[in-house]
């Protein structure tokens, strides 16, 4: 295909107690391929996945180091129980780096085989650094225990067709022992761009792709002129593991597989629908984000819920990784694109789950499972996050409506909510670089700045409506209701994104949390509890998406403890580490204030970054107001006590506001106070000391912030 610029061979070694104990490093710019030690300070600071990316990227850039400079890496580990083959979910991967979108570190949970396979391959993660002149594949080659980096031409633009060419080229007999990374065309000219991670299907012939989708991971690959990485194993299976408690490891790994399969049929049924069975539960609670998050449900969410995806996803098994009972993974088969380069074409799609159908249906004022499908692959293929471009086009829609921008800014498109032609237009711009579409993948908080400054938009409106945070576009849940999920969002650390923290229900339907301290509980232990599952390479939906028939008995059902207690053990039957429930909380602790450390290196970190978009808080308009308007006149008199007869909505919506925002204040001063951090949301330096993260140079960047 190419020259090899530079190759490796390396000693295969064993991997002990879910440990290599050593990552690999590569760098693009100088063709430098080296191993690095593990040690065991390391281990039990960052214990693997997310925490090992975090460190290896803390070390290797500065406090101006900016998301496409050389010395920015991108960094994927899988984590100690990452490419375990009897455990449901464990096969994730987590990818790292500097965000365009954010500037602080963005990290991203991802299926597909390919962190599992790089485990396999002899280590527990890898990071690579610097910009290749020409475009590049990393070739990880286990079974011949090399690694290689080849300068390629004429490879594909789009995703799938990449991972076709370059599986048959690396994969000998057996596609199913490869693993791809690689983004797609749009990402080099957007601040969105993902990371596909491929797996075979060995039923369909057919090659999967998963999205590590946030913050904009494939851009930075993209600006490294790295077209993709490439992991080969021989086998993967639990002897190779070696667990420090293999029957214990098998006990544990059986019994959540069964309830898993008994249950999963009498609940949410994720092996036939996957997330999809989310929409109409959102509908049902107005928390389904429809026209910008404006509204929480509307009568046409059954064109596009869990029903009309049952009779267009394709029957049969869609694990995407090895023995997973849950299997929610789904793709639909001979589906015909009906726009873009591929228009005719009938090709199998990944997906949708249920962010994507939020994001680029309802909150775009469409419903249309089809649409939702197509506009599903082609942000797989260009290589953007349907998230971002979902929450984007939905604020760009909205700006359209209120005359904040006008048919001679989008080139003659309507914009208005709903329109199909246009969504899927302004995606196919974005591929191409050019329009409105490429104004658009750069993201709300550019968008803001660029519609003030070209075309005299209204910035406080474009602020109240901009549903972003860091910089970082929402996940597709409606928090207006909800004054602990307002605090997930802000308050996570790389920007809205509901793996922190998903408290809506606890909070919003069953009230569980009425305090201010006990939000801030939650607001500790569950965004803790989540950390700990990119530590190890797992994915969160079997804690909580099948649950026991008897958890609403517990004390906390929320939590699911009988299998927070099954995930310690699981846990120490592999690495051999005593381990509780508390122990998961401690050991998760120390990474989440690490990172917020890292953000606060990058410049940020503080309590002005944890402020959040009024949309996220209450109604902004009128028209919001209004369409609750018993709700929130009854808030008023109840809650606040206000009366409302007599006063003009926008007097309503102004008092409201008020209060809302002093009550979101509130939350960050008790929220900061539980975490251990100062008022202004830096961790103190006793919290760094007790936790074990005191190295020299934490300690001097929080002695200069405290």
């Amino acid at each position: 295909m190419g020259k090899i610029l530079k190759e490796l061979s390396y000693t295969p070694g064993q991997i002990d107690k879910g440990y290599n104990n050593r990552t690999l490093y590569v760098n693009v710019a100088d063709n430098t391929i080296k191993e690095k030690p593990v040690g065991d300070k390391m281990k039990s600071t960052f214990t693997g996945g997310k925490g090992f990316d975090l460190w290896l990227l803390w070390n290797a850039v500065n406090s101006n180091t900016k998301w496409n400079s050389p010395e920015n890496e991108i960094c994927i580990a899988a984590g100690p129980l990452g490419g375990t083959p009897i455990y449901p979910g464990a096969g994730k991967s987590i990818a790292v780096t500097i965000s365009p979108l954010t500037g602080i570190p963005i990290d991203s949970n991802v299926g597909g085989h390919f962190g599992p396979m790089l485990k396999y391959a002899g280590f527990d993660a890898i990071e690579v650094q610097g910009i290749a002149e020409k475009e590049v594949v990393i070739f990880i080659d286990g079974p011949n225990h090399k690694i290689t980096i080849e300068e390629v031409e004429g490879l594909p633009e789009d995703a799938y067709s990449i991972c076709e060419e370059l599986t048959e080229k690396y994969s000998k007999e057996d596609p199913a022992k490869i693993s791809i990374v690689c983004s797609g065309t749009a990402a080099k000219y957007s601040k969105m761009g993902i990371l596909n991670f491929s797996y075979w299907d060995r039923v369909r012939k057919v090659i999967h792709l998963k999205q590590a989708g946030r913050g904009g991971v494939g851009t930075v690959f993209s600006h490294k002129n790295i077209k993709a990485i490439v992991a080969t194993v021989d086998k993967m299976n639990i002897d190779l593991l070696n667990p420090a408690d293999k029957e214990g490891l098998q006990a544990v790994g059986r019994a959540h597989s069964k309830e898993i399969r008994d249950l999963d049929p009498k609940q949410n049924e994720m092996a036939v629908l996957g997330t999809t069975h989310l929409v109409d539960i959102m509908n049902d609670y107005d928390l389904l984000p429809t026209n910008n998050y404006k509204f929480g449900a509307h009568p046409k969410y059954k064109k596009m819920d869990r029903d009309a995806y049952r009779t267009l996803f394709h029957k049969g098994f869609d694990g995407c990784w090895v023995g997973c009972s849950v299997a929610c993974a789904h793709c639909v088969m001979d589906f015909e694109l009906t726009s873009g380069p591929q228009k005719g074409q009938k090709l199998h799609v990944d997906g949708p789950e249920y962010e994507t159908i939020a994001g680029c249906g309802s909150n775009c004022g469409i419903f249309d499972a089809e649409h939702v499908i197509e506009m599903n692959f082609y942000c797989d293929t260009y290589g953007v996050d349907t998230i971002s471009v979902g929450t984007a086009t939905a604020f760009l829609m909205e700006c359209y409506e209120n005359g904040l921008i006008t048919k001679e800014h989008t080139g003659g498109m309507d914009l208005s909510f709903g329109n199909k032609e246009s969504a899927l237009e302004l995606l196919h711009q974005m591929a191409r670089g050019e329009g409105m579409g490429h104004i658009l993948g750069q993201g709300i908080r550019y968008m803001k700045g660029h519609f003030e400054k070209e075309f005299g938009a209204d910035r406080k409106f474009m602020e109240d409506i901009g549903m972003e945070a860091k910089g970082l576009e929402y996940s597709e849940y409606m928090t207006k209701e909800s004054l602990a999920q307002q605090g997930g969002y802000g308050m996570a650390l790389k920007g809205p994104q509901h793996d922190e923290a998903w408290l809506i229900f606890l909070d919003m339907v069953h009230n569980f949390m009425p305090t201010f301290e006990q939000k801030a509980e939650a607001l500790h232990w569950f965004p803790n509890f989540r950390t700990w599952f990119a530590l190890n390479g797992l994915c969160k939906l079997p804690w909580n998406d099948i649950v026991p028939t008897d958890n609403k008995e517990t004390a906390e059902p929320a939590k699911v403890i009988k299998h927070v207690q099954w995930y310690a053990d699981f846990f120490q039957a592999v690495t051999g580490v005593p381990t509780t429930p508390e122990t998961i909380i401690s050991t998760s602790e120390k990474v989440y204030n690490f990172q917020r450390i890292f953000n606060l290196k990058m410049g940020h970190g503080k309590r002005v970054d944890d402020a959040v978009p009024y949309r996220s808080v209450g109604p902004v308009t009128v028209e919001e107001y209004e369409s609750r308007v018993e709700r929130y006149d009854g808030q008023l008199k109840e809650k606040h006590g206000v009366d409302p007869a007599g006063k003009s909505s926008e007097e309503k919506v102004a008092i409201l506001r008020k209060f809302r925002e002093e009550q979101y204040e509130g939350l960050i001063d008790a929220v900061y106070k539980r975490r251990g951090w100062t008022t202004d949301g830096v961790p103190t330096v006793e919290k760094a000391k007790e936790l074990g993260i005191d190295f020299p140079d934490v300690i001097e960047l929080l002695e200069k912030n405290q």
